[in-house]
């Protein structure tokens, strides 16, 4: 899985036992992200339908939760060998992420632009290519160097970046699934399922700037580009009512009334926009309302400290752990 701000890889157990006490078989993760969720809720057994706007989170859902292992994992290991033995070329990725901003080293870049330009020409079947496009970024992930977001690259290279690129197949899961591409409201409006899990934008950072350069890898666009961390252009064009404080709550209330299910759980930080009480507030208008919080330490970036554009650390940090608080609502 690749580095990503918000993973629930450590809520995970606690999520899985909370939807499993409630009887439920079908399960929507209404904004899947990394798929980690929707993985492994498809491992425990349950039926599940995955949804992220982003290319590159529906990208991931694809592969982890609609793929099936049985069917697919032989022609994916020989489809892997065969990209694995392309000559390197640079491209669009060398120059934007190598070269005008310093994410990889070159000899890296040109990996993925040969391989990322295989891929598009082979025609392949969406589950398949899915498969193939994370195992390419997750190769990318392990010799990037950054703190685990794209907004900027470390000042001095990470050690891991001089490490070669090495395509490995994902961790995908046998069995059926669902993944979509949809804003979560329409996803809600259009789909039903026994428990709906929300795991929203909390705060201002929105997910497609945090990680531009998957949606570049995925999309293949060739986009243009601003800024140090050479950002889409698109950044500044597609926004969500969720990444905005005036707006979080109407959103949140509209998803909640839209979504065809009788249960919810949702995951919701402690730094978000609205608060526990407000949060309770809201559930509890639609049902009956649990709630419990999880403490765990904060991003490895927010724990490092507080510099300025020059690289000198001008701040500390205000405390160094989050709250996670699972609500936990069931229709009346």
């Amino acid at each position: 899985m690749i580095k990503y701000l918000g993973s629930k890889r450590l809520l995970i157990p606690e999520l899985s036992a909370t939807i499993r006490a409630l009887g439920v078989r079908s399960v929507m993760d209404v904004f899947s992200g990394t798929a980690r969720v929707g993985q492994a809720l498809k491992r425990a057994g349950f039926q599940v339908t995955a949804n992220d706007h982003n290319a590159y989170a529906h990208v991931l859902a694809r592969c982890y939760v609609q793929a099936d292992r049985d069917r697919l994992e032989d022609r994916a290991r020989r489809l892997l060998e065969e990209l694995a033995r392309i000559t390197p070329r640079d491209g669009y990725f060398t120059e934007t992420f190598c070269r005008r901003s310093r994410f990889f080293q070159p000899k890296n870049g040109a990996r993925v632009d040969a391989i990322r330009d295989r891929i598009a020409a082979m025609d392949l079947e969406p589950d398949l290519e899915a498969i193939a496009l994370v195992s390419l970024m997750e190769a990318a992930d392990r010799v990037d160097s950054t703190t685990g977001l794209q907004m900027a690259y470390l000042k001095q290279w990470a050690p891991r970046a001089h490490n070669d690129l090495e395509l490995r197949l994902p961790e995908f899961v046998p069995g059926s699934g669902h993944a979509e591409q949809l804003e979560a409201i329409e996803f809600a409006r259009t789909h039903s399922a026994e428990l709906a899990y929300l795991d929203p934008p909390y705060n201002q950072h929105s997910f497609l700037r945090n990680y531009h350069i998957w949606e570049t890898l995925v999309r293949w666009d060739a986009p243009e580009v601003y800024g140090v961390a050479c950002k889409r252009i698109d950044c500044k064009e597609r926004k969500s009512p969720f990444n905005s404080k005036p707006q979080f709550r109407e959103a949140m209330a509209a998803l909640i009334e839209a979504i065809d299910a009788r249960h919810l759980v949702i995951s919701f930080n402690d730094e978000g926009y609205i608060t526990h009480g407000q949060m309770l507030e809201l559930l509890s208008a639609y049902g009956t309302v649990e709630s419990r919080g999880i403490e765990y330490g904060r991003y490895v970036g927010a724990r490092i400290g507080i510099f300025n554009p020059q690289g000198e650390k001008v701040g500390q940090v205000g405390r160094l752990k989050n709250v996670e608080y699972l609500f936990t609502m069931t229709r009346r």
